[in-house]
């Protein structure tokens, strides 16, 4: 399995969010110059059913199937009724993503036991859950922390863990980086779509991986001894179990470094 790089964006050029909350009417709608949109009717929706929508469609069809007239058609309104919320098909994308990552938030809140490396991987374990079957996500998630309240507060909350740990700041910042960015790149990674072939029926998923190992398997033993000794192991891998087991191992080498 490749591990996808993940990356943290920090956009400068980003209206605060707090700006852009009191930008918007008390429900959530967009206003003209700051001023209060309660007299407009031109909206039939609420943010929240636009970005429980928005999910739905990434989650069907990427972010490649994500445009403000599918969303509009699917909400039964027109495009301007997706403006009165969001700027654009960008901001969309990252409250869309930010929206997962509260659920998130919300599930750990409760998570506080005397081992803070337990529970960062409880966390971690959480985060991954919720985005794996979601591929979208890792490339939108914390890519924008001023508008992504909720994703900023889960990466404070993994970070927050660390200060528990006797470590320098340096070691916490790259603790927590690794941990967040090993979660969002195996998930985007397992959650790749598969290969055209299997897409389009040509062959099974099954078929598929049995002769990726028979082609392992046919590689010369003294070239690639390291390939032999495993295939049997790739052949037969669950990608949770491997996800844990690289969790695990991060997180034991933190240990070893707190002392």
């Amino acid at each position: 399995m490749t591990q996808a790089p993940a990356s943290m964006w920090w956009d400068e050029n980003v209206t605060d969010r707090t700006t852009t909350d009191a930008a918007r009417g008390e429900d959530g709608r967009r206003g003209r110059g700051g001023r209060s949109t309660r007299t407009k009717e031109r909206a039939s929706h609420s943010l929240e059913s636009v970005l429980a929508e928005a999910v739905a469609i990434l989650d069907e069809s990427g972010a490649q199937g994500l445009t403000i007239r599918a969303l509009a058609t699917r909400l039964g309104g027109g495009a301007a009724s997706i403006y009165w919320y969001v700027s654009g098909r960008e901001e969309l994308l990252d409250l869309a993503a930010d929206s997962v990552l509260a659920g998130v938030l919300e599930a750990v809140a409760d998570v506080h036991s005397d081992d803070p490396i337990d529970d960062m991987r409880t966390i971690a374990v959480t985060m991954f859950d919720a985005i794996v079957d979601r591929p979208w996500l890792g490339a939108y998630a914390l890519r924008n922390t001023g508008t992504q309240p909720h994703s900023l507060a889960l990466y404070e909350r993994i970070g927050q863990e660390t200060q528990r740990l006797a470590l320098t700041s340096r070691q916490r910042f790259h603790a927590t980086s690794a941990v967040v960015g090993f979660v969002l790149g195996t998930a985007a990674d397992m959650g790749q779509e598969p290969p055209a072939e299997v897409v389009a029926g040509e062959i099974s998923r099954v078929d598929y991986l049995r002769r990726a190992t028979d082609q392992w398997r046919a590689l010369d033993e003294a070239s690639f001894p390291f390939v032999h000794e495993i295939v049997d192991e790739f052949a037969g891998h669950d990608d949770t179990d491997q996800f844990r087991a690289g969790l695990d191992l991060l997180l034991a080498g933190l240990r070893l470094q707190a002392g």
